[in-house]
């Protein structure tokens, strides 16, 4: 056996954006596609998002208007809160969008041998070959810069920037260049937006090894070469950008020396791709899932392997390609509805980060799956954003602290995405939401982080003065509330006491209080007078735990559930009555419009209540539902509708929590372990106890070895639901022998 396989590859061109295979630092990201003879590579960058007005929108100004809504909503009004608002329109955030293609254009010549195009995950390069042609690209996370090589003998092609893709508007100001300079031939392309002193300006570097290089605007014409090497980079930035400048950071990427090799590989090139696969690699082969699937499945075209939904082969590339996108994603910020890629100017939902359900779900692996790189680019976000949280609490809640917006472009985070049908302003668990990752992090790293230390401090100070009002039992009260995106069967969106408010408050007054001795006092005793949930006459845990408001079941979203994914408020171990009424709630969900954040979202939980059944009924969904594209990117809904990397992103965490979970004082073993999956091997799970955990399984039992990294006593629960006592010492390994599960 060779194992899973590290990459994904077709035997066909591209047609369709969609379908083209992906590179990314984190920062730029390229999309690679196209006819031998017109290559294409479309360039992204986190920062490109268009100015429409957004970047100067700032939250609406409703503190003084609160009391009155809470005293309404508190007294049985319930629509009082859709007046609630300063009569904008619903504004979107401003929408991400491609900066340009890098397009090759050969003279049409008579094709030769078989062509393939392949994507290696191990290092991020994304190769094309036919006869004696072959074109590589990758994206550089040592150098941060987009690397092309393309080999032929009597190479002659065209080399362009072309900003012409699907959607640009109209009124876009254009400029090109393409000069011979002392670095060598320089490609640039400045493009403004209209309207606005914004801009962005692509920059390429051609070393050309043999033949001649001359200007052909827009771009440069090489003819006979043996090789052609671009460095590409963009800027955004007002004002204007110093072309020479830039072309010569990108000549001091290149070694000194004879690039006029005759070596399969430049030496510019080689080192240009060691410096970054020194980093790019390690990272994403920490862990790894082998499903003991058949060679010659694991050995099919991408293309034909999706088309096989119950083929192990295609979950475990899948698990492999979920975390190169996300690990590719990440750097300058976390991904994006569409992860860092984009093919069309006119990208759904703005191309945001979608805060209240997407982008923790697609990073929903990050601690568990050992890409740390991951949570710092999610960190990124958030610390980056803190000031203007803090202008949400002081505008519409008159308070301290912070709260967090449910939609963002990634320069703002001002809430103004909101309407009557979508009171995003009333969400008030977004900030808990966001750092719980960060607080995973922390506790599989074994410290606090001082910046997650201090925002988990203001959000406990922005419950402090919201927590204001009671019921007659004296509970506290959460009005104005939000369950993200649904409403009561009898009432409108903004109500009191949503489950996921109710979670939230919680977990940030105790998780805060944990990292801040001197104030726990007074924060858990503000926890503690929270109500508890509310089971309905369904036996399901209600989505509000306001007496007399009932659920509505079909619904994408499953916040009112946040108790058991991704807190551990809610488990069979502690609370199985109120785990019980969960699943209740679960089997009652519809699917609504079949979004693949709504399908895996119910996995995820369905894993923590150990029902496989359910965990695979939702991975069947989502593999026959035709939801991914050639290249293993996704799409949002059904038959490859709408690109989104959801489903891509967050498969990985589904396949983690069906076979392994952790908490700081226990870990499970095989708790949702689907029967259409009797045997393999998950390594390099990192645990929150502070462990790495290597687990293989047969049908004849289990074997897990841990690697701990502190001393600790755990609890060990296994498929069977049993639970024994389990001490760690740091650095010594600790192998468990499980019977038949």
């Amino acid at each position: 056996m060779t194992g899973p396989v590290h990459g994904t590859w077709e035997p066909a061109p591209a047609a369709r954006w969609e379908d083209a295979f992906l590179s990314g630092n984190g920062r730029h990201g390229v999309m690679a596609f196209g006819d031998p003879n017109d290559e294409r590579v479309i360039v992204n960058h986190h920062t490109l998002v268009r100015p429409d007005g957004a970047e100067h929108a700032r939250p609406p100004a409703l503190a003084a208007e609160l009391p009155r809504l809470q005293d309404r909503l508190l007294d049985g009004d319930v629509t009082a809160a859709e007046g609630f608002t300063d009569g904008r329109g619903l504004q979107w955030v401003q929408p991400f969008h491609p900066a340009f293609r890098i397009r090759l254009r050969r003279p049409t010549a008579e094709e030769r041998g078989g062509y393939r195009r392949e994507v290696d995950f191990t290092t991020g390069v994304v190769t094309a070959r036919r006869a004696g042609r072959r074109s590589e690209v990758f994206v550089s996370r040592a150098d941060d810069v987009i690397v092309q090589y393309v080999t032929e003998p009597g190479l002659t092609t065209d080399v362009t920037l072309d900003p012409q893709l699907p959607g640009a508007p109209h009124g876009l100001a254009v400029g090109h260049s393409a000069v011979l300079t002392p670095e060598g031939p320089l490609i640039t392309l400045r493009v403004r937006h209209p309207g606005s002193d914004r801009a962005y300006t692509g920059v390429t570097l051609a070393v050309v090894t043999g033949g001649s290089v001359r200007s052909a605007l827009p771009g440069i014409r090489v003819e006979g070469a043996r090789s052609l090497l671009l460095l590409t980079r963009v800027r955004r930035h007002t004002g204007e950008v110093d072309a020479l400048a830039e072309a010569a950071a990108l000549r001091a990427l290149l070694p000194d020396g004879d690039s006029d090799s005759d070596s399969d590989y430049g030496d510019p090139y080689d080192r240009l791709l060691a410096r970054h696969t020194a980093l790019h690699r390690p990272a994403y082969l920490r862990a790894g899932l082998d499903l003991g699937a058949e060679e010659a499945e694991r050995a099919l075209p991408g293309s034909e392997l999706v088309s096989r939904p119950k083929s192990p082969a295609l979950l475990e590339r899948l698990f492999a390609a979920g975390r190169y996108h996300l690990l590719s994603a990440s750097g300058l910020l976390p991904p994006r509805l569409t992860g860092l890629w984009t093919g069309d100017w006119n990208t759904a939902w703005s191309g945001a980060f979608t805060t209240d359900a997407n982008l923790n779900l697609q990073t929903a692996s990050a601690a568990a799956a050992a890409l740390p790189e991951v949570t710092e680019a999610h960190a990124a976000l958030i610390h980056g954003q803190l000031d203007h949280w803090r202008d949400n609490a002081r505008a519409i809640f008159g308070a301290r602290g912070v709260v967090a917006p449910a939609h963002t472009d990634g320069e703002s985070g001002h809430i103004y995405h909101f309407s009557r049908e979508y009171p995003l302003h009333l969400w008030t668990a977004g900030a808990d939401w966001l750092l719980k990752p960060l607080v995973d992090h922390d506790e599989t790293h074994g410290d606090h982080d001082p910046r997650t230390a201090a925002a988990l401090a203001e959000v406990a100070r922005f419950y402090e003065d919201f927590l204001t009002r009671t019921d007659d039992e004296g509970n506290l009260v959460v009005v104005p509330s939000y369950s993200p995106e649904n409403r009561p069967a009898n009432a409108s969106w903004g109500t009191i006491n949503a489950a996921m408010d109710l979670s939230a408050a919680r977990h940030a007054l105790l998780t805060a209080a944990e990292y801040h001795p001197e104030h726990a006092d007074r924060w858990r005793a503000l926890a503690d007078r929270l109500p508890p949930h509310r089971i309905n006459d369904d036996g399901a845990l209600a989505e509000w735990a306001w007496p007399g408001l009932q659920d509505s079941y079909d619904h994408r979203h499953l916040s009112h559930l946040y108790g058991v994914w991704p807190l551990d408020e809610i488990t069979p171990y502690d609370t199985p009555d109120l785990a019980a009424a969960a699943h209740r709630a679960l089997e009652l969900r519809g699917a609504e419009n079949d979004s693949a954040h709504g399908h895996l979202h119910h996995a995820l939980i369905a894993a923590r209540l150990r029902d496989g059944d359910r965990v695979a009924h939702a991975l069947d969904q989502v593999l026959g539902g035709d939801f991914f594209h050639a290249s293993l990117m996704s799409a949002h809904y059904p038959n490859r509708d709408v690109y989104n990397a959801d489903a891509a992103h967050t498969l990985p965490a589904v396949l983690i929590e069906m076979l392994i979970q952790s908490t700081p004082h226990r870990l499970v073993l095989l708790p949702a372990l689907p029967p259409a999956l009797p045997r393999g091997r998950l390594r390099g799970v990192r645990t929150r106890f502070g462990a790495e955990v290597d687990l293989t399984w047969t049908p004849e039992g289990a074997t897990a070895v841990l690697k701990p990294t502190r001393s600790h006593r755990i609890e060990l629960r296994t498929s069977a639901g049993d639970a024994q006592p389990l001490d760690l010492v740091a650095g010594e390994d600790h192998v468990l022998s499980l019977g038949a599960w």
